[in-house]
C-alpha cells in the first residue's frame, strides 16, 4: 500500500469516521479532532496508583509472614520493572501487537486505514489499536479495555489520548505500563499475574516458548487450545524464532492447567492475616499491616503441632491450634489456627473455634473461692461420689480415672485436676457467680447459672483458646484482665476478642488470690498422684499449667504460663469426632511444653514473689503427716502447726434431696430398690418416714413405695444429723401407701 503523508491519512481516517456513523459536526474541524487530548500523568504516579490484588500481613520484624488475597475481581500482582521482565516476552508482544512500536507517534495510520476500509461497509471499525494507544485505553476512564468493539467517537478518543501519551512518555515507559495493566486468561491481569498464574515463574524466566504462548493470549484471551497453539507458532516465526513444537504444546498446555500458580510470597499465617485484614474492614489490594507476630516463632509453633498431631494419627487425633501471648503487653506472638494441609479442614479456625472448656475453667473456680474465703489452699475437701440435684434429674460427678481419695487439699485438688471437689466448690459458691466470673474474665456467649448446673466446674460451657489464653494471661497478671491484639498500626483496630464482646482491662481476681492458683498450678510434687512426677506439663524453668479434657475426648486442651508468656493448645477434631484415648496431658500437654520451651530456650523464668496481703502457715497434709508451710490469704490461715485432717461431716449421699424416683415396670418388683448411702460413722442410722431402718455404716437398699418420703441420717438419741425428702412415682404392686 502506498504511504500517504500524515495530513492525508488523518483526513481519509476521518472520512471513513464519518461514514461508519459519526455526526457530522463532529467532523467540522479535523484539527480538533485528532489534535492530542489531555496530557496524562507521569508513569510514577499510575506505579502508585497500581495496586496488587493482595495484601501483605508483616510480622513483628517486618518480615513478609502472610499474604492474601483482597480483590476478587482480578489478580493483580507487584507493578514489575520493564528491566526485569524477559526480552522474549518483550520480543513477542510487540511483534503479535504492534511491529511498528518504536517507529510511530502513538497511531499506526496505515494499519488503522486498512482496518477501516474492512470495517466499513459493517458500518463500525475495527482493529488496529497500538500498545500505546491500548495503554491509554488503560489509564482513561470510559476507555477501559472490554469485549464489545468502540464506536468511532471512542475511537477518536483513544486516539487522541495515545497521541498525548506519546508526547509525555518514552516509548520503554508506555510498553512497561501497558505489560503491567494488559490483561488475559480470566482473572489474571499483568505479567506479573500472568506469568506467575499461567507458568509459574517470575517474569524474568518466561521462555520463547512460554513468551509466544503469552502474546497469543494476549491477542485472542478466551480462544480454544488448538487457536492459541497456531497462533504461538506463527508468532515465533515472525519473531525468528525456532522453537521444537513440543516446547510450544508444553507451554500451551501450562497456560490452560494454570501452570503451578501464584505461590503467596508468605504463608506461615493464612488464618491470622486473614482475621487481621477482616478486622481493618476497608482495606484494599496492596495494602501492607504489621502485626503482632513472631514469624520464626509461628513456624516453629506449626511445625511442633503438625508433628504431634502427625503421632496421635492412629488415635484419631486430626486438628489442633496454639496460640502464644506475651503477658505484659497482650500482643500475640503464634497464631496457629489448624494444622494446616494435615488438617480435616484447613479452613478452619481452631482458635476461634468453640468447644467445651473440660477442666482448665477449674483455676478460675478455685480463685474466686480464695478471693471470697470460702476456701483456702489447704482447705480439707471430700472426693467421695456424690448426687446433685441439676433441674429435674441428678448429676453423678466422677474423676477421670474412676477412683475416689477421700478428703484431700484444695492444692491436691486443683493440681491433680479432681472433679469432685470442684463440683462442690461450685455449690458452695453458686454457679451465676461463676458464670460472672467467667463473663469478667472475657468468655463470651455463657448462658445463665442455671442453663450449666454443677457440670460448669467441669468445663460444660463452650470457650475459644483465644479466650482461654486471655483468661490465664489474667492469673500471670496478678487477677487483671486485658485484651490480646494482633494488629500493631493505630490504623487497623486491635482483636480484643474472637467472635464476642472486647475485654476490658479489669481487676478479676485479687493479687494474693492469683498468686495461690500459680503457685497450685506450678507445684509439680502436688500434680504428681494424678500425672507422676516427671510428664509433659513439667518444664525446667517456672511454669503454671492446666490441662483438660472434655466429653468422650473430644477435645483436650493444655494451657499455661511462664513469668513472660501464655500458650494454649487445642487437640481434637472439628467434626467433633471423639478421639481415642486422648487427654490433656498425652495430647496438648506435649506442643505446650515444646512451644514452651522453645520460647525460653534462652530466656529465664522466675516464680513470681507472693504479694503483699499473704500469710505463711504450718500446716499438715493428709497425705503425708508431716508439716509443711502453706500460703493463704491474710486472716485465713489457721495457728501454727495447724493439722489440715477434718472430720468427716455426716451426711446422706443418696437419694438427693428434691429427687424423683420413678418406678422400670420392666424390672421385676423384688428387684426393684433404691440405694441409701451416707457418709457416717458409728452409732448412726437410718430413719425413714419416722421408722427406724437400721445402722447407715453401710448402703442400704430399700424396696420403693409410691408416694413423698423424708429420710434422715440420726445420731445418738435420735437427733436427726442429715435429711433428704424424695418422691416415689408409677404404678407397680409395690406402690402402696406410705406408713
Amino acid at each position: 500500500m502506498m504511504r500517504l503523508p500524515r495530513t492525508a491519512r488523518r483526513a481519509l481516517f476521518l472520512a471513513l469516521c464519518l461514514g461508519a456513523g459519526v455526526p457530522a459536526s463532529a467532523g467540522a474541524d479535523a484539527r480538533s479532532w485528532l489534535w492530542p487530548g489531555p496530557k496524562p500523568p507521569p508513569l510514577s504516579e499510575v506505579r502508585s496508583a497500581f495496586h496488587s490484588s493482595e495484601a501483605l500481613v508483616l510480622d513483628r520484624q517486618g518480615s513478609i509472614l502472610q499474604e492474601v488475597r483482597l480483590d476478587l475481581k482480578a489478580r493483580r500482582l507487584a507493578w514489575t520493572p520493564l528491566a526485569e521482565v524477559s526480552p522474549a516476552v518483550v520480543s513477542a508482544v510487540l511483534t503479535a501487537e504492534d511491529r511498528r512500536f518504536r517507529v510511530h507517534h502513538g497511531v499506526d495510520w496505515a494499519a488503522l486505514a486498512g482496518a477501516a476500509f474492512q470495517g466499513a461497509a459493517a458500518g463500525r471499525l475495527r482493529g488496529a489499536s497500538t500498545i500505546t494507544m491500548q495503554t491509554a485505553g488503560f489509564l482513561e476512564q470510559g476507555l477501559a479495555p472490554r469485549n464489545t468493539r468502540r464506536g468511532p467517537s471512542e475511537k477518536v478518543r483513544q486516539i487522541r489520548a495515545a497521541l498525548a501519551l506519546e508526547r509525555s512518555w518514552t516509548k520503554d515507559e508506555i510498553l512497561e505500563a501497558y505489560l503491567n495493566l494488559v490483561a488475559a486468561r480470566g482473572e489474571f491481569q499483568g505479567i506479573s499475574a500472568l506469568s506467575q498464574g499461567l507458568f509459574g515463574k517470575q517474569p524474568h524466566g518466561i521462555s520463547q516458548a512460554e513468551a509466544a504462548v503469552l502474546a497469543a493470549l494476549l491477542r485472542q484471551p478466551g480462544a480454544a487450545f488448538d487457536a492459541i497453539l497456531k497462533r504461538g507458532r506463527a508468532v515465533s516465526r515472525s519473531v525468528g524464532w525456532t522453537l521444537p513444537e513440543s516446547d510450544l504444546v508444553e507451554a500451551a498446555s501450562q497456560a490452560f492447567r494454570g501452570g503451578r500458580g501464584i505461590r503467596p510470597a508468605g504463608n506461615l499465617a493464612p488464618l491470622a492475616g486473614r482475621r487481621l485484614l477482616g478486622r481493618a474492614g476497608s482495606l484494599q489490594g496492596g495494602a501492607v499491616l504489621s502485626s503482632t507476630l513472631d514469624a520464626g516463632l509461628q513456624k516453629a509453633a506449626a511445625d511442633i503441632l503438625r508433628e504431634r498431631l502427625a503421632g496421635l494419627a492412629d488415635r484419631n487425633a486430626k486438628d489442633g491450634a496454639v496460640l502464644v501471648a506475651d503477658n505484659a503487653t497482650g500482643e500475640v506472638l503464634a497464631y496457629v489456627g489448624n494444622n494446616g494441609p494435615d488438617s480435616s479442614a484447613p479452613h478452619v479456625d481452631g482458635i476461634a473455634a468453640r468447644r467445651q472448656a473440660g477442666s482448665t475453667l477449674k483455676p478460675f473456680l478455685y480463685a474466686l473461692a480464695f478471693d471470697r474465703r470460702v476456701l483456702t489452699p489447704a482447705s480439707p475437701v471430700d472426693d467421695s461420689p456424690v448426687d446433685v440435684m441439676a433441674g429435674r434429674g441428678v448429676f453423678k460427678p466422677e474423676n477421670y480415672d474412676r477412683r475416689f481419695r477421700g478428703w484431700i487439699t484444695v492444692r491436691q485438688a486443683l493440681a491433680g485436676s479432681v472433679n469432685i471437689p470442684a463440683v462442690r466448690t461450685l455449690t458452695l459458691l453458686g454457679t451465676d457467680a461463676f458464670v460472672e466470673t467467667l463473663d469478667a474474665l472475657g468468655f463470651t456467649g455463657l448462658a445463665d447459672g442455671d442453663f450449666y448446673g454443677p457440670s460448669l466446674a467441669l468445663g460444660s460451657a463452650d470457650v475459644s483458646l483465644w479466650e482461654l489464653v486471655a483468661a490465664y494471661r489474667t492469673l500471670a497478671r496478678g487477677g487483671t484482665a486485658g485484651p490480646l491484639r494482633m494488629a500493631r498500626p493505630a490504623s487497623v483496630p486491635d482483636l480484643p476478642h474472637v467472635g464476642g464482646r472486647p475485654v476490658g482491662r479489669q481487676r478479676v481476681f485479687s493479687r494474693s488470690a492469683s498468686w495461690l492458683v500459680a503457685d497450685i498450678l506450678s507445684d509439680r510434687t502436688s500434680r504428681s498422684s494424678a500425672f507422676g512426677l516427671e510428664s509433659p506439663l513439667d518444664t525446667r524453668f517456672w511454669s503454671a499449667v492446666k490441662t483438660g479434657t472434655s466429653k468422650d475426648m473430644r477435645d483436650n486442651w493444655c494451657v499455661g504460663f511462664s513469668e513472660r508468656y501464655t500458650v494454649g493448645v487445642w487437640v481434637g477434631n472439628f467434626s467433633g469426632e471423639p478421639m481415642w484415648n486422648v487427654s490433656g496431658v498425652s495430647g496438648a500437654a506435649p506442643v505446650w511444653q515444646a512451644v514452651m520451651s522453645r520460647l525460653h530456650a534462652g530466656t529465664p523464668s522466675r516464680p513470681p514473689k507472693p504479694p503483699a496481703g499473704l500469710a505463711a502457715a504450718v500446716v499438715t497434709p493428709l497425705d503425708s503427716g508431716l508439716p509443711v508451710q502453706e500460703w493463704f490469704l491474710a486472716g485465713t490461715e489457721p495457728g501454727q502447726d495447724t493439722l489440715t485432717r477434718a472430720q468427716p461431716r455426716p451426711r446422706i449421699l443418696s437419694p438427693v434431696s428434691g429427687e424423683t424416683i420413678a418406678l422400670d415396670f420392666d424390672i421385676p418388683t423384688d428387684r426393684e430398690a433404691v440405694s441409701f448411702k451416707a457418709v457416717s460413722g458409728e452409732g448412726l442410722a437410718w430413719r425413714l418416714d419416722g421408722q427406724e431402718l437400721g445402722p447407715a455404716g453401710e448402703a442400704l437398699d430399700w424396696r420403693p413405695i409410691r408416694g413423698r418420703h423424708l429420710l434422715e441420717l440420726v445420731g445418738a438419741g435420735g437427733r436427726p444429723l442429715d435429711r433428704a425428702e424424695f418422691t416415689v412415682r408409677g404404678e407397680s404392686p409395690l406402690a402402696l401407701s406410705t406408713p
